[in-house]
Formats: C-alpha cells, sequence, structure tokens
C-alpha cells in the first residue's frame, strides 16, 4: 500500500507525487482515493484506492536505475511492423504497460523514426507524451531537471 510522499507512476500519465488519501462521496459512494500530484503537467489526479492494481500504479524507479533506462537510448531502433497503424497499436500497448523500459525504447524508436523518414500525427502524438512519461519518472527518480533531460535525450540519440 502506498502512502503520503510516495513517489509513483500512474502509466499514461506519468511521475507524481501521493499528496494525500481522502475520502470522497462520489455517486453516493464512500471511497477513499489517492490525491497525486502529477508535477510536470502541473496536475492533480484523484485514484480509488481499491483500484491501484487494476490501474497499474506503481513505485518509481530507484535513483540506481536511471542510467540503465538513459542507456537504452543507445540501443538499436526495435524491431516494429512496418504498417503504422500496427506499430501505433503494438507501441500504445508497450506505453500502457506503464514499465519504463517499455516507454524508454518506444521515445528511442519513435524519435529515430522522426528523424530518418518523418511521423504521422498520431504517432508524433504519442512521441511527446511518451517523452514526457518518461522524463516526469527521471526528474522525480534523480538530479536531472526536465530540460536536463531533454538535452540528455538529445545527445543519446546523436550517437
Amino acid at each position: 500500500m502506498f502512502k503520503i510522499g510516495d513517489k509513483v507512476v500512474y502509466p499514461m500519465h506519468g511521475a507524481g507525487i501521493i499528496e494525500s488519501i481522502e475520502k470522497k462521496e462520489i455517486l453516493g459512494e464512500i471511497k477513499e482515493y489517492f490525491i497525486l500530484r502529477l508535477p510536470l503537467k502541473n496536475m492533480k489526479v484523484m485514484l480509488p484506492v481499491d483500484n491501484i492494481e487494476n490501474i497499474g500504479l506503481r513505485p518509481i524507479i530507484g535513483e540506481s536505475e536511471v542510467q540503465s533506462v538513459l542507456d537504452l537510448l543507445l540501443k538499436e531502433i526495435s524491431d516494429m511492423p512496418q504498417n503504422w497503424n500496427r506499430r501505433y497499436r503494438a507501441n500504445m500497448e508497450r506505453v500502457k504497460s506503464g514499465n519504463i523500459f517499455d516507454v524508454v525504447e518506444v521515445v528511442r524508436d519513435l524519435l529515430i523514426m522522426d528523424n530518418e523518414k518523418g511521423l504521422s500525427t498520431g504517432e508524433r502524438k504519442m512521441m511527446t507524451n511518451s517523452k514526457q512519461i518518461l522524463i516526469s519518472e527521471l526528474v522525480l527518480a534523480s538530479d536531472y531537471d526536465e530540460k536536463e533531460l531533454e538535452k540528455i535525450i538529445k545527445s543519446y540519440l546523436k550517437r
């Protein structure tokens, strides 16, 4: 069970900090909710405590894992379907998983594809969202700020 102050990842939205645990009545039912603040999006989210496993909420990675995540940016592009629709669905499933190692691979692959031949509007939006999800977790797991991480990601992909 998570507690106030824990740094967590909410798949498809990014990393945040649990600010409080509150009881709220919604549609006549009283439930306990985590109040999660997502710093990069400047957003607060209410997540029902009894549904956390289905939502996929997880602790952020440790500082010792940050370099392993960044090192994945140096790897070759993943083998992906040529059909953009299948590729989009496969990448969406990887981002929805909430696994940072899957997310960094999606970011890397889409950034490389964008540099080589361009992306569809949908894939470009996915690239931007996935990069924000990745950066939000790395900011909370390390001493880097958002701008530094943007530069690091660009520099790794230029190698």
